[in-house]
């Protein structure tokens, strides 16, 4: 059980940094929104340590040691890394994900491009579909098939975010618009980042990613089906919340240069109930061949840590102390 101090930190926590996820986490039962509550603090802190300090490779480092003390059972003595080992210990969740979590974050320290769309497929498999995994476990399913489409919908939300965000990562100086789409429409890169603007050519690339997405956001809902009864609302709302900031998007003329994609309380009121209503339709309606689908090529490898039916035990820690030694290595060119 998580202690109810440190829960009422991490809805705290939430409640302003994920307000999306925030609004959605209101139809979970308590049994599964308390154990999210602290998951998604714990992202929550973790992208914040990245996000918002100067050497990042020190704080993806630090984050690294962090996880080592959940999983030893002996948490840092802060309420998000104990309510964290709390739901990790609880629900028996494989450390390989929220490694994969820690290796996304590894890769922004890394200041990483990407060429292709399957390779943001693989960024946004680390980076949220991970969190997609692990929110499947902790409501007790372990179905391999309902796992895929669970990173389904957690790739569909993180292309969207990087379609919305795309003018505030640029004057960060980040890009993770794929190269490639990029080139295709006559766009340089480094020229972009040297001076952000909008053009029609940037709406396009913004509109082939969130084509994307939408795919993955339907291809997501046979999963969701497949899901405890009682679970169901609150992850259609997430996928209903996410993909109207995609629609707002599209509503602006794709222009992420200058304004930022947003919804309103209202807005999501409505997904919230329509949400509730799509639940009860699922239940009553034969399940989609769709569930059934092989899973994205970028997320395999949780499907395959998180399933019950995983044909062998599975690690990658071989993989992320490479990772791990690089930034290392980073760090302390720094110093």
């Amino acid at each position: 059980m998580i202690d109810a101090k440190d829960l009422a930190h991490c809805k705290d926590a939430i409640r302003t940094g994920s307000r999306s996820f925030y609004a959605a986490s209101h139809l979970l039962p308590a049994r599964a929104r308390d154990p999210a509550l602290a998951l998604y603090a714990f992202c929550r802190l973790a992208d914040d340590a990245v996000d918002l300090h100067a050497e990042k490779a020190a704080a993806v480092l630090s984050l690294r040691d962090r996880l080592d003390l959940v999983f030893s059972g002996t948490p840092r003595n802060a309420p998000a890394d104990r309510a964290f080992a709390a739901m990790v210990r609880d629900h028996d969740m494989p450390r390989e994900l929220p490694e994969a979590l820690l290796e996304g974050l590894a890769w922004d320290a890394m200041e990483k491009r990407y060429e292709t769309l399957s390779d943001i497929r693989a960024y946004s498999a680390r980076v949220a579909a991970a969190v997609g995994a692990m929110m499947t476990v902790l409501m007790g399913v372990r179905d391999a098939d309902a796992l895929a489409r669970a990173c389904d919908l957690g790739v569909a939300m993180q292309l969207t975010n990087i379609a919305r965000d795309v003018g505030e990562d640029a004057f960060e100086g980040r890009l993770y618009l794929p190269l490639e789409m990029m080139e295709d429409e006559g766009l340089d890169p480094d020229a972009f980042l040297a001076a952000p603007k909008f053009s029609p050519a940037l709406g396009r690339v913004t509109s082939r990613l969130l084509a994307e997405a939408n795919r993955l956001y339907y291809r997501s809902e046979p999963g969701i089906a497949a899901l405890p009864l009682d679970c169901r609302p609150g992850i259609f709302a997430a996928r209903h919340i996410y993909d109207g900031i995609g629609k707002e998007i599209r509503r602006k003329g794709f222009d992420n240069i200058n304004q930022r994609a947003r919804t309103n309380g209202r807005q999501k009121l409505g997904w919230l109930g329509l949400s509730v209503l799509r639940s009860g339709i699922v239940s009553v309606m034969p399940r989609s061949a769709v569930l059934y689908a092989n899973p994205l090529p970028e997320v395999q490898f949780l499907v395959d840590a998180a399933a019950q039916d995983a044909r062998a035990p599975y690690s990658r820690t071989g993989k992320m102390i490479d990772v791990f030694a690089q930034l290392e290595a980073r760090d302390r060119q720094r110093a």
